[in-house]
């Protein structure tokens, strides 16, 4: 098999609080690169790693890890709305085979995702709908959180079992670097926000949704003015992070604890696992190389915003 691997930061903001022109310039060049070289792989199955942002999935159960078997995109922030192509047979088959290498994974026959997973296939292949998809969610916000080594290792497994097809895959991995916007915490919610954590947020009214992203612009809004604001991004963390990926050194993270990681990159820089999982499952298809690196701190969109290209094709 051949395969192809693009990690990309995501953000809800772009479109509603955007950077300089020269910078947002800079950023769609990138992901057209991006999208060109994925073109010219011309991928027949997609795995995507990626997080949610309670859109999807909540207090009432929280998985460390889900495999869709099914998805539905709910369109949050403009994004992308609708169904997710997932071969159902295929999902079933990689989930038995995680599962079987010791790996708690998680299922869903009905997984709702948001931006997060939208915006790697709208921008880097066109659409929701564009090749057959593989869904993977990372828990990334909710506590308790899955660590690095184990992210790892489940990311190795999907490897493993995509190593056994006899098609050209690509990997994504969709979320980071270091950032922390206002998403609400279980220990700190009213109420009114305790009832959403733990799964009545899966059908927001309108207007609630609406005042939902609302806050999200005005804390980017204010970020750019008022730095201290919200956690610092963290270019030498999130540069040393790429680094590692880059020299196949994914196993020296399982000694940075979950409490470090949030300390120096933000409680959202947990995001980055999508990361981990994308590039332990292109090692586990053999040796590769990296290409297209690009990253940015754009406190317009709360991200250490990061590119990634890696391929086994050496």
């Amino acid at each position: 098999m051949n395969t192809y691997l693009h990690c990309l930061s995501h953000t809800p903001l772009v479109g509603y609080v955007d950077p300089a022109q020269d910078v947002l310039d800079e950023v769609n060049g990138v992901i057209a690169a991006a999208r060109d070289r994925i073109a010219a792989f011309d991928p027949e199955l997609v795995v995507l790693f990626a997080p949610d942002h309670y859109n999807g999935f909540f207090y009432d159960v929280m998985p460390p890890f889900c495999l869709g078997v099914g998805a539905h995109a709910i369109g949050d922030f403009s994004s992308a709305a609708g169904v997710l192509p997932v071969p159902p047979a295929l999902a079933e088959a990689c989930a038995h085979e995680v599962m079987k290498s010791g790996i708690d994974l998680a299922v869903s026959y009905c997984m709702q995702v948001d931006h997060g997973f939208a915006q790697p296939l709208e921008f880097l292949l066109g659409g929701l709908d564009k090749v057959p998809v593989l869904p993977v969610f990372i828990n990334g916000v909710a506590p308790p959180l899955p660590g690095f080594q184990r992210t790892r290792l489940m990311g190795e497994a999907i490897g493993r079992f995509l190593s056994t097809l006899n098609q050209r895959v690509l990997i994504l991995g969709s979320g980071g670097l270091s950032h922390q916007p206002p998403v609400p915490e279980l220990v700190h919610a009213d109420a009114h926000m305790r009832d959403r954590l733990l799964g009545s947020g899966r059908a927001l009214p309108p207007d609630e949704r609406e005042l939902r992203q609302q806050r999200v612009i005005n804390a980017a809004r204010k970020f750019v003015s008022e730095p201290d604001s919200l956690h610092p991004l963290n270019p030498v963390w999130d540069n040393r992070f790429m680094t590692l990926l880059e020299q196949g050194k994914v196993a020296e993270l399982d000694a940075v604890s979950n409490e470090e990681l949030s300390a120096l990159a933000g409680r959202s820089a947990h995001e980055i696992k999508t990361w981990v999982a994308a590039f332990a499952a292109l090692s586990a298809c053999g040796a590769f190389r990296t290409e297209g690196r690009y990253y940015r701190p754009i406190p317009q969109w709360i991200a250490g915003f990061g590119s990634l290209s890696a391929t086994t094709q050496i």
